[in-house]
């Protein structure tokens, strides 16, 4: 019989793959229960209700994705190495969790309505500014244009690297590596100063 950490473990996987595939709005406490293999009554005794499933499914995620970019910044890399960087490392997070991947990108407006979002959102604020300091850092060395925005150039860079990712077969069936290189050689090259 599994012990409680891992009972929880198996909620928080079988949870987070409904909530990818139906939404968290469409899955229901039995659903998730049948899933986890355990009876709807007994899914309180491990999480007070679906939202505290979808908190712990989101902070990790989040807790994961800031571990690895702290790695990065640890790394002294210049700007574009660190750029680089940071889409691989969301690539591969993406790649390794895909459930979790597609509950962040997809469920903003849930995660705004709900009593979670300030916690999801101090999470997600953190991650921004991770990839706001390497492009403001590139900016300021020279290596970057200084005529873009650096909020817009995230926002572009970052929709093509969470689109890449998403799902478990949404990177067309190329590597974490690859789908990296590519983004990072469209974005840097059109980003970069040229002498």
């Amino acid at each position: 019989m599994p012990d409680t950490q891992d009972r929880r473990e198996l909620i928080v996987a079988a949870s987070a793959e409904l909530f990818a595939r139906k939404g968290i709005r469409s899955t229901t406490v039995r659903e998730i229960a049948d899933a986890a293999g355990i009876l709807s009554g007994s899914l309180y005794h491990h999480f007070a209700s679906k939202d505290d499933i979808v908190q712990e499914i989101l902070l990790g995620f989040l807790d994961a994705l800031t571990s690895r970019y702290a790695a990065v910044l640890d790394a002294g890399m210049d700007p574009a190495q660190a750029l680089r960087a940071l889409v691989l490392t969301s690539l591969q997070l993406a790649k390794e969790r895909p459930d979790a991947t597609a509950l962040y990108q997809n469920e903003l407006r849930y995660l705004r309505e709900s009593q979670l979002f300030k916690e999801v959102e101090a999470g997600a604020v953190q991650v921004q500014r991770v990839w706001l300091d390497v492009i403001e850092r590139g900016v300021a060395a020279g290596d970057f244009r200084a005529d873009i925005d650096p909020r817009l150039f995230h926002r572009l860079i970052r929709d093509a690297v969470w689109l890449s990712g998403r799902g478990r077969r949404g990177d067309g069936g190329y590597s974490a590596e690859q789908l990296a290189d590519a983004i990072s050689a469209i974005f840097l090259d059109g980003y970069a100063t040229h002498a």
